[in-house]
């Protein structure tokens, strides 16, 4: 093919992709997976937290709650609720009773229209206000089975990987009611051995778990692998994210929340025993104790681990050899009041290794990282929560006395304005093995800052996002050898009206890095830019364009036209998508987000210059048989082989098959 012909192709791709939405009169009713599309950003994307966060919600809609059921734990488990509508939600059905149909959360003033749809993918409403017999009287089996075929070959196939190419996982989960869940994952990467190796016993990662709840003062039980999470997160979090963008719809709220870790993700759950006890009227008290192998890498000495790794892959034998030699015993809980809209809690977690955590503190960056055998951490977290405000905070120390803070303060002024402002401190002498809460520099140590939102909703059909945020870095960090400070900031506009709706959003990024012999710092600006048009009936159609520029010791761009087109008829879903992108480098790259089988989070980075297509079938063979299939295609216009290492495909295009069977019985 000649260039001529080459670039009247990409041009007539482009163009088919900004047109198409005109010819389609269609669009998808707004699920909850666009509200997930619409909160994350760059650096979300990919993070095991938000990875357990998708998962969860899938869960939550797979077996949605009964409102009238529901506890104030269930409701904090919904990432976009603040705690004036989790508090408001719980004052009206204690109030006046349990709720006779949805159209009752009209009544909730701090409910906007969004959160109202959202909700009704997560809960349900029993005949009559009570339990609904469909949902609780009976036992649940549910069974599934996912993998992936991949049609082409990696260097690492060849020589290096122990297993074979096909990624796969097995999951089943019994439910009665509310009350019990009890399953078992089994979860295998590709090029990990499978019933061979160190992995005679099958999968290379299990999770197995039982939980009840509600048993008199009993509030929650959970044995085998659980996450929990207690105030905003600076001692221990592993239960869901707080990005930017959710920070400012959940308006900062604090969560404490126990529950069974029954995803097939391999970093940051803990395994034991676990419960929730109610004391009195408004005062719980939770206790934990895990004992679990880790991943680390070991320092020469053969004894001492110089990094605990969480990535999960065991394909390699240097990965294999990392596979469970640090051993990790942690325990603590929580004391937590809670009344006429105050709380506060105490929280303590101890950990202790059966190897010193001895990182390389030679370099200036890594000075303060966390080491030793034993780990100690105890916060405070208070608030109180009106209708028209809410305080919110936590303190905390570590066994060496040093300090992190975070507090918040927001406002709900009438049914238009929200606003928020978030402060926090962290010590550079701070550290937390399971430490999770806001900031900007991925970490809760070496940061203070000041996170400013405003949300604006003049009609239904109108809202306005923005915040800024500034953070402060007195210590070195990678890549920046003194102090540095960022700045960020957003501005994202929806527009909805019957079947249509527009989105529009910007984002600046400002940060510092070293120039090249480290004698002083240079500013990276990072602009990133998004604009979706989508029409809706029966068919759905939605254009998007995502865009990036990058300027630090070079002036970088990136661009992406997607188009995503879906339709359901009874039993039968058919969603595509087609996207051509073309960037300068890596730091310019470009995401999109794709529907993918349940419980699978498909975010695809993307640089250079090509064409992205995928199409997904999902058919409901009666009430109890899904099957799902998806087909992705990627293929490159700028290189000749895809990825690097044992990762190293030998073509321009890279095709995958995800097959996913679940049955309900």
């Amino acid at each position: 093919m000649s260039n001529l012909d080459l670039v009247s192709m990409k041009a007539r791709i482009v163009l088919a992709l900004m047109v198409m939405t005109l010819n389609v009169q269609a669009q998808s009713e707004r699920a909850w997976t666009q509200y997930f599309n619409e909160v994350m950003t760059v650096e979300d994307v990919g993070t095991a937290q938000w990875e357990e966060t998708y998962e969860l919600l899938c869960e939550l809609e797979q077996h949605p709650m009964d409102i009238n059921q529901a506890t104030r734990e269930q409701l904090e488990q919904l990432p976009f609720l603040s705690a004036q509508q989790v508090e408001e939600i719980v004052e009206y059905l204690y109030r006046y009773g349990p709720m006779k149909s949805l159209a009752e959360l009209q009544m909730l003033r701090s409910l906007d229209n969004e959160r109202r749809r959202l909700l009704t993918y997560f809960i349900y409403i029993g005949e009559s206000g009570t339990v609904d017999s469909r949902q609780h009287n009976y036992a649940h089996h549910e069974l599934m089975a996912t993998g992936r075929i991949p049609f082409y070959e990696r260097k690492g196939g060849v020589d290096g990987y122990q297993g074979y190419p096909y990624r796969h996982w097995l999951k089943y989960q019994f439910t009665y009611g509310d009350q019990v869940k009890a399953g078992l994952v089994g979860s295998q990467d590709a090029g990990e051995p499978f019933f061979s190796g160190k992995n005679r016993l099958g999968y290379d990662y299990y999770s197995v778990w039982l939980q009840l709840k509600q048993l008199g003062r009993l509030e929650s039980l959970v044995l085998g692998k659980y996450r929990v999470s207690m105030g905003m997160g600076l001692i221990i979090n592993n239960s869901f994210s707080l990005g930017k963008v959710s920070m400012l719809q959940n308006m900062g709220r604090p969560t404490s929340t126990l529950r069974a870790h029954s995803s097939r993700s391999s970093d940051g759950y803990l395994q034991g025993a676990a419960a929730t006890v109610r004391i009195a009227r408004g005062l719980t008290a939770t206790g934990f104790i895990s004992y679990r192998a880790m991943d680390a890498t070991l320092n020469k000495d053969g004894v001492t681990v110089s990094s605990i790794i969480t990535s999960g892959y065991h394909r390699t034998e240097t990965e294999l050899e990392k596979k469970n030699n640090l051993k990790n015993t942690t325990f603590g809980g929580n004391v937590r009041y809670q009344t006429n809209g105050y709380h506060a809690g105490l929280n303590v977690v101890g950990t202790h290794l059966n190897r010193e955590l001895k990182p390389n503190t030679s370099v200036l960056y890594r000075q303060h990282y966390a080491q030793g055998y034993d780990f100690l951490n105890v916060s405070v977290d208070y608030g109180y929560v009106h209708h028209r405000f809410s305080v919110n905070g936590e303190t905390a120390l570590n066994r060496d006395g040093a300090l992190a803070t975070i507090n918040s303060l927001s406002l709900q002024l009438g049914s238009e304005w929200s606003l928020m402002a978030l402060y926090r401190f962290y010590s550079y002498r701070y550290t937390s093995l399971y430490a999770n809460s806001y900031c900007d520099g991925g970490s809760v140590q070496n940061e203070s800052g000041i996170y400013l939102g405003a949300t604006w909703q003049p009609t239904p059909s109108w809202k306005l996002m923005a915040y800024i945020d500034y953070a402060y870095f007195p210590w070195a960090k990678y890549q920046i050898s003194q102090s540095s400070h960022s700045w960020d900031q957003l501005l994202q506009v929806s527009y909805s009206k019957k079947h249509w709706s527009f989105g529009g959003r910007y984002r600046l990024h400002i940060r510092q890095k070293d120039n090249d012999d480290k004698t002083a710092l240079i500013t990276r600006m990072e602009h990133r830019g998004r604009v979706s048009a989508e029409y809706s009936r029966v068919w759905s159609s939605k254009t998007q364009v995502d865009f990036g520029f990058t300027s630090f010791k070079e002036h970088e761009k990136g661009l992406m036209v997607s188009e995503t087109l879906g339709f359901t008829h009874r039993w039968l879903r058919l969603n595509g998508g087609m996207g051509y992108f073309h960037t300068d480098s890596y730091d310019s790259r470009v995401y999109l987000y794709e529907l993918g089988p349940l419980y699978s989070y498909s975010v695809t980075q993307f640089s250079g210059e090509g064409i992205r297509y995928w199409l997904i079938a999902r058919a409901n063979i009666g009430s109890r048989l899904m099957l799902t299939a998806k087909l992705g295609i990627t293929n490159y216009f700028d290189r000749s082989t895809i990825g690097s290492s044992y990762q190293q495909i030998n073509r321009s295009s890279q095709t995958d098959l995800d097959l996913q069977v679940r049955w309900k019985f």
